[in-house]
């Protein structure tokens, strides 16, 4: 019934095996790829019939995971999988971005690639399983796509790299890098480091790209085994080699006049209007238009990249390693906790950041447990910042993308949760885009988190880098503008503070590069790096000493464990009543660790003594301050301490005989108590006869009647029934 082809390695020291033909039979291409006891199904699927009239190729990968494969129930109450998340958007980037590349330049037929995480083992992440099973499926597929890849993982502890760090290794690496390219170069680049150099960086890259050889060969060998017919594509059409001549011809001298226009919008303007004039031109002709839309975007590459090779400068008049101008602005917004305006050129980030507590942490539910994040960062990406007015929708993969490269950038450099207990969140709102907008959300969050107090370990900034490869040369930008993003081979953002680099990401959009370039481009992003926090230094160095008055302040206070119960109170009675009256928030953890949070220092004093109160024990010998709660024949019941309630004898009132209690105290006075000793059930016995009731001063200090010590109630001797 089936006919299995299959291919069994061992890879950085666990079995990574390749299986095709027993599921999902229908597709083009479907693997199902195995590296410990991580499973993931891959499938890919091409429309037969081409897209007609689209300049671009229409690609779209999903990466999805069910709960089954860990052995969990989904949480809600549909209790099914519901819309992606964050992880699995940014593990459908992953795979995109290094296989979009390399399908072949006429193929315009609807592509879909679907990856499904079936089991996890919790020891081995399911992204890079994902990564290699889509290149398997697409290179046996018939589709022409020019693969295959292969993607690793690469982690360093203790100084040494790590191939595919398994769950507890990688907690205790100072690097987290995802890669993948072909046999020839790298493809595309993922990470987070702690503040590590450029050598190491590098070394990281190429002990990867050294690390997935093995996986592209088991592949080839797979593919050897039961590749389907290639795919025919057709030749680029005589009447659309006709078209770009044409295109050439009318629009080379208009689009080289629009792209000396230094100012954004004025060139898009312009190129828009020559772009406008060739369509109307080829109509004239009786030539589809649409069959321009590819010669157009050719011509514009010639025109750019020619330029910048032919003469060394850029659009806007830069040479290749300049910055654009830099201004940065901080406390702007007067009730944030923490807010900056980071302006490079014709790119704007307006950073917010706000200070909460323990409640305000981020709830994530993943397939390897539940967690909690108290770090948050949100990028979003208005159409006014490119001059366009488009539907505002929710944000999407890009978005949270770019927000989580920025997310990585700055994490190494947070304080601790014990050095700093808060909750934190930064919203990045572009307000401006021309190039580099992710990288700007780094310098803007950054000096935004300083100036609400986080006390940052350093300033983090970031630069996106970019690159023109062509048989006349090489040439590595710095600080590249959104054409040059789009008509270049690669965007290489680095991120990192003076000391090294906190995250990278590179995606190239040709067969691979080179680790001299590679080297290279780290090299001149150093340099940019610099000069960026030098401009950002000049509106804050570092943490303000203080956060904003306007953001909570969190008392720490530490209980035993076993006056938990007594804090919180039965059902949480105690609790609430503590944030009702005083009006403070109070998060309690397992260890006994309390944080109070309020704007009202006075009112965080409140909770902290009324809370200290409940877990303090009355101490031999002390003196307190004390309310009288009630009077009766033989004493009166004083609560002294919290909510803990003690007895004065009668005979401890006085210094002489008292023949009635009221005749010295009554309900609600004001009185001070002296401990004198505990009963055989753990009753406190208060004096107040050895305390001057006017200056509190102690009438009889070290005279206390011997006392038992003090035992449990549950251990009191138990006497027989009679």
């Amino acid at each position: 019934m089936f006919t299995i082809s299959r291919k069994e390695i061992t890879w950085g020291g666990r079995p990574l095996i390749l299986e095709t033909g027993r599921i999902a039979r229908q597709a083009d291409g479907a693997v199902l790829a195995t590296y410990g006891e991580t499973s993931v199904l891959c499938t890919a699927v091409a429309q037969r019939e081409p897209k007609v009239g689209i300049d671009f190729f229409p690609l779209t990968v999903n990466y999805q995971e069910k709960t089954f494969a860990a052995g969990k129930i989904p949480g809600g109450f549909f209790k099914r999988e519901g819309r992606p998340s964050e992880k699995e958007t940014l593990t459908s980037r992953l795979i995109d971005r290094p296989i979009r590349p390399l399908f072949h330049k006429n193929f315009r037929n609807e592509t879909q690639v679907i990856c499904t995480t079936i089991s996890h083992d919790l020891e081995n992440d399911p992204d890079i399983v994902a990564l290699v099973g889509a290149s398997a499926a697409l290179t046996i597929s018939g589709i022409p796509f020019l693969g295959p890849i292969g993607g690793a993982r690469v982690g360093r502890v203790d100084g040494e790299f790590v191939l595919n760090p398994r769950a507890e290794e990688l907690a205790a690496s100072d690097l987290d890098l995802v890669l993948a390219g072909t046999n020839a170069g790298v493809l595309m680049v993922e990470s987070e480091a702690q503040q590590l150099p450029e050598d190491v960086m590098l070394g990281a890259v190429m002990h990867g790209h050294n690390g997935y050889q093995p996986v592209i060969d088991a592949i080839i060998d797979l593919a050897e085994q039961c590749a389907k017919e290639p795919w025919h594509i057709p030749e680029t059409p005589a009447e659309v080699t006709e078209i770009a001549e044409r295109v050439r011809e009318l629009g080379e001298a208009p689009l080289r006049e629009a792209y000396g226009i230094r100012e954004k919008q004025a060139r898009v303007e312009k190129i828009a209007a020559a772009k406008a004039q060739i369509v109307e031109s080829l109509t004239a002709e009786d030539k589809s238009p649409e069959l321009a839309r590819g010669p157009l975007k050719s011509l514009e590459k010639d025109i750019v990249r020619g330029n910048i090779l032919r003469t060394g400068e850029r659009i806007d008049g830069r040479d290749t390693r300049t910055v654009r101008n830099i201004d940065c602005q901080v406390s702007i917004l007067p009730r944030s906790h923490g807010s900056a305006l980071f302006t490079r050129g014709e790119t704007q980030a307006l950073a917010v950041a706000t200070l909460g507590t323990g409640q305000d942490e981020q709830i994530v539910d993943a397939l390897d447990g539940e967690y909690r994040e108290h770090f948050m960062l949100h990028y979003n990406f208005p159409p006014y910042s490119v001059g366009e007015a488009s539907f505002l929708r929710s944000p999407g993969r890009r978005e949270i993308g770019h927000g989580k490269l920025a997310w990585r950038a700055l994490r190494p450099m947070l304080p601790s949760k014990e050095e700093f207990p808060y909750t934190m969140r930064v919203v990045s709102e572009i307000t401006e885009s021309n190039g580099s907008s992710s990288m700007a959300t780094v310098c803007g969050s950054s000096l935004a988190l300083m100036d609400a107090g986080v006390p940052l370990k350093s300033p983090v900034a970031g630069i996106a880098m970019g690159l023109i490869k062509e048989d006349a040369g090489v040439a590595v930008l710095s600080d590249i503008l959104g054409d040059e993003d789009h008509l270049g081979d690669m965007d290489f953002k680095v991120a990192g503070t003076a000391e090294g680099i906190t995250s990278l990401q590179m995606d190239i959009k040709i067969t691979s590069i080179t680790e001299g370039i590679m080297r290279d481009a780290l090299a001149q992003a150093r340099e940019g790096r610099l000069h960026i926090l030098g401009e950002m230094g000049k509106a804050i160095e570092s943490a303000r000493d203080e956060v904003s008055e306007h953001a909570p302040r969190i008392t720490t206070m530490s209980v035993p464990k076993d006056k938990i119960r007594d804090v919180i109170g039965t059902g949480g009675k105690v609790i609430r009543e503590i944030c009702e009256v005083t009006g403070c928030k109070v998060d309690i953890d397992d260890d006994g660790t309390i944080k109070i949070a309020s704007v009202d220092g006075d009112a965080a004093q409140r909770a902290h003594d009324w809370i200290k109160g409940i877990v303090a024990e009355p101490e031999l010998g002390v003196i307190y301050n004390g309310k009288v709660v009630k009077v009766v024949d033989f004493g009166a019941f004083v609560n002294f301490l919290g909510a803990k309630d003690g007895l004065v004898h009668v005979s401890e009132l006085k210094p002489e005989r008292v023949a009635q209690v009221s005749d010295v105290v009554n309900e609600g006075d004001e009185v001070k108590v002296k401990v004198i000793g505990f009963d055989d059930r753990g009753k406190v016995k208060l004096s107040m006869k050895v305390v001057d009731q006017a200056t509190g001063e102690d009438l009889a200090p070290g005279e206390l009647p011997p006392q038992q010590p003090r035992r449990p109630r549950g251990d009191r001797d138990r006497r027989p029934r009679a």
